[in-house]
């Protein structure tokens, strides 16, 4: 019985490529030693050929005999084109992986994220990144996907169209998940890395900028949910997903649940602020979260939160970028430079790490003006 030798058209090392896959035999790796320029690849452990110097009926002429040629790959769409079958008596057809197949893929990948608790933002940013890598190599066989071809696709489509780290950083960690759980291939996930780290200062605001912006909303509840993040540092997600119970006025608290990280923590209010939730609360009167939408019960969309911020901005007339976690951020620094202990910091802030909060010793003015240029004592 004659051995079987699959044909499959890949991408390796930059160059398109034909890879001979077959059960080791001696008599095989003799003759296309002997008769075409082959090269071994040790990621794959294969032999192959580079695509341009391969030709169908050629390398059949000279197997004849020794092994069975059968195409394994679904690059081969117009491949009359491309070279690979001198003529059409030659040529077989392969379908490219339909999108209800990589579809498929995608909805498993999603249910083992769910099942992790991983969340929902997390959830779509890895499904997103992971769905387009996918739909990239559709024309591919992903069993045989390598680390190559991931350093490719991070070169063709994020760092040369000047994607952000944080992508690519978003892809990296989708792309472990996914090919150590869901798809087996030849991509060592262990060797995956991620981009350098990026050292940005965060954006901080002067207090009378945040002042400015807090008082531009005529309407009381945009009013109180910006206060609101400055007031306590939250996060959107986080002032979004309070409950009118998670304020303690008694005990001059405020409790944020199921933060990132799955975290719980507690944050001060003062009685400016438990004043202020007071008035909005009577005004309102919110049944089950602390900031719904139109609808009563319903939550405060993302959406509209970030056009309350706009319209803010342009009544206070600042021109900066400003997000919403620019509030965040000044509240921080402006702690910070308060005097408060960077331990409590991260704290109220919820940080893991210690380093995480250190930054904003970076932005701090009242540390870098006591620093004097030596250009003064001259």
């Amino acid at each position: 019985m004659l051995s079987e030798i699959k044909i499959i058209v890949a991408s390796h090392k930059g160059r398109d490529v034909v890879f001979l896959e077959f059960a080791r035999n001696d008599k095989i790796i003799s003759k296309i030693r002997e008769k075409f320029q082959v090269f071994w690849s040790a990621t794959r452990k294969m032999w192959y050929i580079h695509k341009e110097n391969f030709k169908l009926h050629e390398f059949s002429e000279n197997l004849t005999g020794i092994a069975k040629i059968t195409l394994n790959s679904n690059d081969y769409k117009n491949s009359e084109k491309k070279h690979i079958f001198p003529n059409k008596n030659n040529s077989e057809t392969c379908e490219e992986i339909p999108e209800n197949s990589i579809n498929k893929k995608i909805e498993e990948f999603r249910k083992w994220l769910e099942s992790k608790r991983y969340s929902n933002n997390t959830i779509k940013s890895y499904i997103d990144s992971v769905k387009q890598f996918l739909f990239y190599y559709k024309d591919k066989d992903f069993k045989l996907l390598s680390n190559e071809d991931v350093l490719d696709y991070i070169n063709k489509k994020i760092v040369k169209k000047g994607l952000s780290f944080s992508y690519q950083n978003q892809l990296v960690n989708g792309l472990k998940l996914y090919f150590g759980h869901v798809e087996k291939t030849l991509i060592q996930i262990d060797k995956l890395e991620r981009p350098r780290r990026q050292h940005k200062l965060p954006n901080v605001l002067s207090k009378e900028e945040v002042k400015a912006i807090l008082e531009a909303p005529k309407n009381l509840k945009h009013r109180a949910m910006l206060s609101l993040i400055y007031a306590c540092g939250l996060r959107r997600s986080e002032l979004l997903n309070l409950k009118i119970s998670d304020v303690d006025s008694k005990r001059h608290m405020l409790v944020i649940r199921n933060s990132k990280g799955y975290k719980d923590r507690q944050v001060p209010i003062s009685d400016k602020t438990i004043q202020m939730l007071r008035e909005y609360y009577k005004a309102y009167k919110p049944k089950t979260w602390l900031f719904e939408g139109q609808k009563s019960g319903e939550k405060y969309s993302e959406e509209s939160l970030s056009k309350v911020l706009k319209h803010s901005l342009s009544k206070a007339n600042i021109r900066k970028p400003v997000s919403l976690h620019w509030l965040r951020h000044s509240y921080a620094t402006h702690l910070l430079e308060a005097g408060t202990d960077l331990r409590f910091i991260q704290e109220l802030l919820g940080h893991k790490s210690s380093k995480t909060t250190e930054i904003y010793t970076h932005v701090s003015q009242k540390s870098l003006q006591k620093i004097k240029s030596p250009f003064d004592e001259l």
